[in-house]
């Protein structure tokens, strides 16, 4: 399974067009230009076979398809009636081929120093993945969306590829084999292709394009994650061929004795906080039955690997085309769809920019949402790049209103968080919040670190 999912979009157009036309161009050929699938209500009276059909394409194409309804039909009353025939049917997993296993067992077992890797699409394959690792003695790892899906586990590296912590970046440089399920292998992943250099690899995706996209590999499986993975152990298994023994006793014991804090010093002021401590904190404070998204901004690279969630599903990835701003309207729909908390991490930026006035949008829908701001005072991408140019930053820094002020008169509860002692009080009052919450958390621009 790749590591998209699916969505429908309804829309409505201003005319109804006639049956004829209408069928036209109800075609499941149609593509639109961002390469969504699309579909047409074709009659008042077919609204739950079309709505089934869709939601089918959507499973089964994993793409975003779009349900296109007429205006005029949405003002119509029709009896309902139940949809015939295998359109409620999930797809069936992708069966992997015999001589593909065969050629990718051969892989593995000659492997000394194996890693499994599992991205978004092996979330629902995890004890299948976790049995294949520990049969081959693999540590375990997954990419930025598939992530925490091994947390708990005495050889979980956490996220592999450039957010990799120091302990998981030399094992992951020291391996030479990677197998790798429902992950894409894209430049983030591979460091530019370089985490990769020199190791076989093996990928196992249900979506043969996925296979070989952006990297290159040894033997590709095209099958589901969790059928592949148990086929691989059996596999290994009639053949006795004996564990690698990389996932040692002392790797096990140097992962749990790894402290992130340990690996900084905190430089909060009795005016700023630094970020590194507050995401620590923020994130042991909050409910761990969570949903969590990010907005976008230079805070997000330290909230990529600090914070954490139960299950890669509980994660909505929002920065695919790398803006800022697309925040919470994600997070009001995490909150609408999950009954749970929701927390919302957001640069001050990218909160002006586009999550402002649908911040009202949360307190009028009632939604069980936190928003922490990780406030610099500045767009800090371009305050960054001021400074290590030896320039004057003021151009990228902003005198931006209160932000707690705006949430208390938008509806919601608003704090302002100077220091630590201020940041653990309010942190000690989320457990009685009534409504949305907005934790604005001051920081200082020049000391804001980007981890390498």
């Amino acid at each position: 399974m790749r590591e998209r999912t699916p969505i429908l979009v309804l829309a409505g157009d201003t005319a109804v067009v006639d049956k004829e036309n209408i069928q036209s161009i109800s075609q499941r050929d149609i593509v639109m230009p961002t390469g969504a699938g699309f579909e047409q209500l074709r009659t008042p009276e077919t609204l739950g076979e079309d709505v089934a059909v869709a939601i089918h394409r959507a499973h089964t194409e994993r793409r975003p398809v779009v349900l296109n309804i007429p205006v005029d039909f949405q003002w119509l009353d029709v009896e309902y009636e139940e949809p015939q025939g295998v359109w409620w049917v999930r797809p069936s997993a992708a069966t992997p081929g015999p001589d593909d296993l065969d050629v990718a067992a051969g892989i593995v077992a000659s492997a000394k120093r194996p890693i499994v890797l599992a991205g978004r699409g092996g979330g629902q394959a995890r004890e299948a993945l976790v049995r294949l690792a520990n049969r081959i003695g693999a540590p375990l790892a997954t990419t930025l969306r598939g992530r925490d899906l091994f947390r708990g586990e005495p050889h979980d590296l956490h996220i592999f590829g450039t957010l990799s912590h120091e302990i998981a970046s030399e094992v992951i440089a020291d391996s030479d084999c990677v197998i790798a399920f429902g992950a894409g292998l894209n430049k983030w992943t591979t460091a530019d292709h370089t985490l990769l250099k020199g190791k076989a690899v093996v990928q196992i995706d249900s979506d043969l394009e996925a296979i070989g996209r952006f990297e290159g590999v040894t033997a590709g499986v095209h099958g589901d994650s969790g059928a592949v993975a148990t086929a691989l152990a059996d596999l290994l298994d009639e053949a006795e061929v004996p564990s690698s023994g990389y996932a040692s006793e002392a790797l096990a014991k140097r992962l749990a004795e790894f402290r992130v804090e340990d690996t900084f010093i905190d430089q909060s002021t009795d005016e700023t906080v630094d970020m590194r401590t507050a995401i620590l904190k923020i994130d042991a404070a909050f409910p761990q039955d969570r949903s969590l998204v990010f907005d976008g901004g230079r805070f997000v690279m330290h909230s990529y690997h600090l914070f954490h969630v139960k299950h890669p599903n509980d994660y909505v990835h929002t920065v695919n085309f790398g803006s800022i701003g697309l925040g919470l309207g994600n997070a009001i729909g995490a909150a609408q769809a999950a009954d749970r908390p929701t927390l919302l991490v957001a640069g001050d930026g990218g909160f002006m920019l586009g999550n402002v006035g649908e911040f009202n949008s949360a307190v009028r829908h009632g939604a069980d949402l936190v928003v922490v701001i990780l406030n610099d005072g500045a767009y800090g991408a371009e305050h960054v790049q001021f400074r290590a140019k030896g320039m004057d930053p003021t151009p990228s820094m902003f005198d931006w209103p209160e932000f707690a002020d705006v949430a208390e008169s938008l509806g919601g509860r608003g704090y302002t968080v100077r220091n630590l002692k201020e940041l653990d009080e309010v942190l000690a009052e989320l457990p009685n919040r009534d409504r949305p919450v907005l934790i604005d958390v001051k920081l200082d621009p020049d000391k804001v670190t980007i981890p390498h």
